[in-house]
């Protein structure tokens, strides 16, 4: 789904800052918590509590925002549609970074439980092991 010129400009121009204390609002009227929103923030970009709270105070751009992020390799497995826009089919890669971000405070603010949020691959960390008797 390709999204205008305009659309995708003004999510360029966009400050995270602008947004950050909505996404809280969110997450916490659900009964999540801050920590939690940070997880996910974190997962996505590579930031730390202390970069995130640098990108608020800098009043930084979403383009900015993730030109300095590192994306998580498994971004790509967010899918879905947030505000109208299937995210997988987005063309604009910045608008398609704001909405994964998007869709993960969604999640989370539905009371997805974070493991499941983060879309970690089983070589990531929740692997099963086997034991065979030789």
């Amino acid at each position: 789904m390709s999204t205008s010129k305009t659309h995708d400009q003004r999510m360029a121009n966009m400050t995270f800052a602008s947004v950050y204390p909505h996404y809280l609002t969110k997450v916490e009227k659900k009964g999540r918590t801050k920590e939690e929103l940070h997880q996910i923030i974190t997962w996505l970009t590579g930031f730390d509590d202390k970069q995130i709270q640098n990108q608020i105070e800098k009043n930084i751009t979403f383009e900015n925002f993730f030109q300095n992020a590192t994306l998580h390799p498994n971004a790509h497995l967010i899918t879905g549609v947030i505000c109208g826009y299937r995210i997988e089919d987005i063309e604009n890669p910045l608008t398609q970074k704001v909405r994964y971000l998007d869709k993960l405070v969604d999640e989370l603010a539905k009371g997805r439980k974070t493991d499941k949020i983060l879309r970690n691959a089983p070589s990531e960390g929740n692997h099963l092991t086997f034991f065979t008797k030789h």
